[in-house]
């Protein structure tokens, strides 16, 4: 007899559901980092421009978080079990697909459609873990989540390291594979069917113009390196995506079954939730990237010892999340969150002390601290989202959340190499002669803060490598310093929002009662 006709589940069979969850979740990471690593050997394999690299990770995460909201209530509409299972396994055909692209545009289309895919698993996996875990349980139920996505930020770029030293970048879209298809298979047998009841169609409207809106703004920040931000193109995609985001809140606002309920919007805590989502994009996510890019393009490190080196920031999300999840029973979500943060601003400040090129101690010493820090909010997010909206609605919640999350996480990286871009450039524009051009430098400039150095050297034919490393330590020094700045407010807005008490859909009832009274 299978599970779904058991009807019951005992505590075993939550845990394989968890287990199911989380090896599915262990995935996604390692396919976000991995690649992070191989970009150089990508850049050698099937050349590219710096714009063309940059989708590598970019499609993605654009593709995965303007999905999650999609997926989730798609879950609640067809089933959370029948899209998890669509969702795992179009992953792991994809990684195989990307194993054989020919081109960067193949690629990237694979990368993009990998999001998607990933979305589905995600959104609707963690509905699905929402219907199998009540009060503390379910906290601590994703605190194991987070701490799973911890092993896979953890373990990919130690494990695409391996894999790029000795067999090549393709083999890193393999490593995914075969955890998913487990995932998959164990999904099938133990996970349970269940919707929303209520549920009666799909916002498509909304999910058409949410997506717009994300990618045209994702298009113009990429564009900003080479174009600047008053640049015709650039200015007419911001206006263009400013267009298609009011469409989209007009459109939910009059949906009878929005993809985005706006109304959880006028409840402060259900903002610092989301605010919550997007703050560790700029104190850590983006370091996942920009690292890997400095030590093995920059500083000249093998890939195998970068990914050993970048095992140091997500080494904490190995056990931190599950412990910040055990002090939920004497600390508010809230608080443990904002310490988290504050320790992310310090350890951010510190990395800024560590230029390229000398001994790694004290630069993994600094990671270790960011990843502690940021391992604190990790595990408790997910449980906070799906706390502020009714049970039958858990695939809108975490895909409101995730789509907050990774969206932040895609802007942020976006934002954050193009401001790299100028203020290497900026460096640049210091110790070079005024006979190089503009356009020039910054060709170079952008080609130096993806860790292209080589390439960079042939455009600045009078630069020397020495010069061109100071010019982007200046850059990488400033950069550290504005990450803190963000982490720090992020820290006192949520402070602010979530520290007293965590957000609970029974205080939310609460308020919309006495709205409504009012």
């Amino acid at each position: 007899m299978s599970m779904d006709e058991c009807g019951t589940y005992n505590g075993t069979q939550k845990l394989l559901v968890l287990g199911a969850i989380c090896l599915s979740g262990l995935s996604m990471p390692v396919s976000f980092t991995g690649p992070a690593v191989a970009l150089p050997a990508i850049a050698q394999g099937l050349g590219g421009t710096p714009i063309e690299l940059s989708w590598v990770t970019n499609a993605f995460m654009l593709a995965f978080g303007s999905s999650l909201m999609i997926g989730g209530s798609l879950a609640d509409r067809y089933g959370r079990k029948r899209l998890f299972m669509l969702g795992t396994m179009g992953f792991a055909i994809l990684s195989l697909i990307a194993m054989h692209a020919t081109s960067m545009l193949w690629l990237d289309t694979l990368r993009a459609l990998q999001g998607v895919a990933s979305a589905a698993a995600l959104s609707s996996g963690a509905a699905a873990l929402a219907q199998e875990f009540e009060g503390n349980a379910r906290t601590r139920a994703f605190s194991l989540l987070g701490t799973t996505f911890g092993v896979g930020l953890a373990c990919g770029p130690v494990v695409a390291g391996f894999l790029i030293e000795h067999f090549g970048w393709r083999s890193v879209f393999l490593s995914v594979t075969a955890i998913t298809l487990l995932a998959f298979a164990l999904g099938g047998w133990c996970i349970r069917e269940t919707r929303d009841p209520g549920a009666t169609g799909f916002d498509w409207l909304g999910a058409a113009t949410f997506t717009g809106a994300l990618t045209f703004f994702t298009v113009a920040v990429l564009l900003v390196p080479e174009n600047g931000w008053l640049s015709a193109p650039v200015l007419a995609l911001l206006a263009t995506s400013s267009l298609i985001m009011a469409t989209f809140v007009i459109v939910e606002r009059r949906s009878k079954r929005p993809m985005l309920d706006l109304s959880l919007f006028r409840y402060p805590r259900f903002i610092g939730v989301q605010f919550l989502a997007a703050a560790p994009a700029y104190a850590y996510v983006v370091l996942l990237v920009l690292l890997p890019q400095r030590f093995i393009g920059i500083e000249g490190l093998d890939a195998m010892t970068a990914g050993q080196i970048m095992f140091a920031l997500s080494a904490p999300m190995l056990v931190i999340p599950f412990v910040a999840g055990m002090l939920t029973r004497w600390l508010s979500p809230g608080l443990i969150s904002g310490v988290g943060l504050l320790l992310c601003a310090c350890g951010n400040v510190w990395l800024a002390q560590c230029p390229p090129g000398q001994l790694p101690d004290q630069t993994i010493l600094a990671m270790i601290l960011i990843g502690t820090g940021v391992s604190l909010p990790w595990g408790l997010m997910d449980g906070l989202a799906v706390s502020v909206v009714p049970k039958e609605r858990a695939g809108m919640a975490t895909g409101i959340f995730n789509t907050t999350r990774v969206a932040g996480e895609g802007i942020a990286l976006a934002i954050v190499t193009a401001l790299l871009g100028g203020m290497v450039q900026a460096s640049l524009a210091s110790s070079e002669p005024a006979s190089v051009s503009s356009a020039t430098l910054s060709a170079a400039a952008n080609r130096l803060a993806m860790g292209d150095m080589s390439r960079a050297l042939q455009l600045l034919p009078n630069a020397t490598h020495i010069g061109l490393m100071h010019s982007y330590a200046d850059a990488f020094h400033l950069l550290l310093y504005v990450l803190a700045a963000i982490s720090l407010l992020s820290a006192a807005m949520v402070f602010g929002f979530l520290s007293h008490s965590k957000p609970t859909y029974v205080e939310l009832s609460e308020l919309r009662g006495e709205s409504a009274g009012l």
